[in-house]
């Protein structure tokens, strides 16, 4: 990956700028210039390209009076980079705006839709979700193992055969395990705990599970050309800075409202930053960033997966780290990333329940005409049986249909036994399991019962 040229120097451009004629300044103050021109947070990289800079300034005066905007909205960070100097960020218009979004559709609209309402359906969903997240996360860091076979694992908690697989699993565990600390303060012993369990298993050197990295032979960078990117902070540093990093994410906001939401990003941020670990910092990092947000009681972004956005497009989750760290420790740019990954997660997520919930209006149909059906199936077997119209390829055993609704194993036997006798599914034996598959002609059969 091609590394974003770095600024002018504020300082030295300025002195220019008044070396050359006073007037240049005034004509800069009189541009009534913007921390985000036309609705963009540029880059020096991309704006010095930019055609027809406002009152006929240069490129780089242009710059000049974005960064002087700029600085009179940045808020420090309690947490230093290498260089000792501060880590920065502004409350943009854009900033604002996606907040807002994320707290409408991520708040009320995503808590009043009827799969997230209805206990009957919520942990179904949920546990969905945490697949979704676990894979792609996982994937991220170079997991090669496919979604049907990740998935099928999961749910018949079938043990790893291979490293991917034992990422994946990691990741669901890690997940799993955010919700019963997210009442706790962070502590660097429960970050080590996190690294430990998402690395569980997968390392060449062992000693490295959930223990800081003890030498600076390490550095980011795209394995796709051998660019080196970034190199962290010394080895000697982490102990003091996982002490600042887990201050900054305990804090509670007095005098000062730190949204949550920014909080939780700018965690991410600087775990992975930091780069604590010898492996396992980009997951950690996003681990982090849920735990925030439970603690916080966004408790429905247990249900949206930001791993899966970020998979469709990894090079812009790179380069904002990159401006960041070429832009004077400007975190701007990852949080205006960060919170357009999260809102088109919840969009995701909105979308996925429409489309499921139409696709239960057919079954929904049939079981109000019919008053036998409507009596004798629960809401596990409902989605079994809308499973099973959508995908007649599928197999149901014990153990997945457990796993998938979160209940224990005789209720799932007794759920997948009746669907069975009525002859919805079909039952069969492998090795000393059941396993039952989708009836042959099982719509009509629906209607036919109905």
């Amino acid at each position: 990956m091609r590394i974003p040229v770095k600024p002018p120097d504020f300082r030295e451009t300025l002195d220019a700028v008044i070396k050359k004629s006073k007037d240049r300044i005034h004509k800069i103050v009189g541009a009534g210039i913007q921390a985000e021109p036309k609705g963009n947070y540029y880059h020096w990289d991309k704006l010095k390209h930019l055609k027809s800079p406002p009152n006929d300034l240069t490129n780089e005066e242009w710059w000049l009076g974005i960064k002087w905007t700029r600085q009179s909205i940045y808020q420090t960070i309690p947490h230093k980079a290498i260089d000792g100097s501060n880590f920065v960020f502004g409350e943009t218009h854009t900033v604002r705006r996606l907040l807002h979004e994320i707290d409408i559709h991520g708040g009320g609209e995503l808590k009043a839709s009827a799969q997230v309402a209805n206990p009957g359906s919520r942990d179904s969903y949920l546990i969905n979700s945490l697949i979704e997240e676990a894979i792609t996360s996982s994937q991220l860091e170079g997991a090669a193992t496919t979604r049907k076979v990740a998935k099928e694992m999961l749910r018949e908690k079938r043990k790893p055969r291979d490293r991917s697989e034992r990422m994946i699993v990691n990741n669901y565990q890690a997940m799993e395990h955010l919700k019963e600390i997210s009442d706790q303060d962070l502590t660097p012993e429960l970050i080590l705990e996190l690294q430990g369990i998402l690395t569980k298993n997968t390392l060449d050197n062992t000693s490295a599970e959930g223990a800081w990295r003890d030498n600076d032979e390490i550095y980011v960078g795209d394995v796709r050309d051998a660019t080196v990117i970034f190199e962290p902070p010394t080895y000697k540093e982490i102990p003091k800075r996982m002490e600042s990093l887990c201050a900054f994410a305990n804090a509670v906001s007095t005098s000062e409202f730190l949204h949550p939401v920014i909080r939780a990003t700018l965690l991410h941020f600087l775990l992975a930053y930091d780069h604590p670990f010898e492996d396992g910092n980009g997951r950690t990092a996003r681990a982090l960033f849920y735990w925030s947000m439970l603690r916080q009681n966004y408790w429905t972004m247990e249900f949206v997966s930001i791993s899966r956005i970020l998979e469709k497009s990894p090079a812009k989750y790179m380069r904002s780290y990159l401006y960041t760290e070429t832009d004077d420790n400007d975190v701007t740019y990852f949080l205006l990333h960060q919170l357009q990954v999260i809102l088109r997660g919840i969009e995701e997520l909105l979308e996925y329940l429409k489309k499921k919930t139409d696709e239960y209006r057919e079954i929904e149909d049939i079981f109000r005409k019919s008053a036998e059906l409507s009596s004798a199936l629960n809401q596990r077997q409902v989605s079994a049986l809308n499973r099973a119209l959508k995908k007649p390829e599928s197999i149901f055993t014990i153990e997945s249909h457990r796993g998938s609704h979160r209940v224990t194993y005789q209720t799932a036997r007794t759920d997948l036994l009746k669907l069975s006798d009525l002859g919805l599914l079909e039952k069969s034996h492998r090795g000393n399991a059941f396993v039952f598959y989708p009836a042959q002609n099982l719509r009509e059969k629906l209607k036919r019962i109905g």
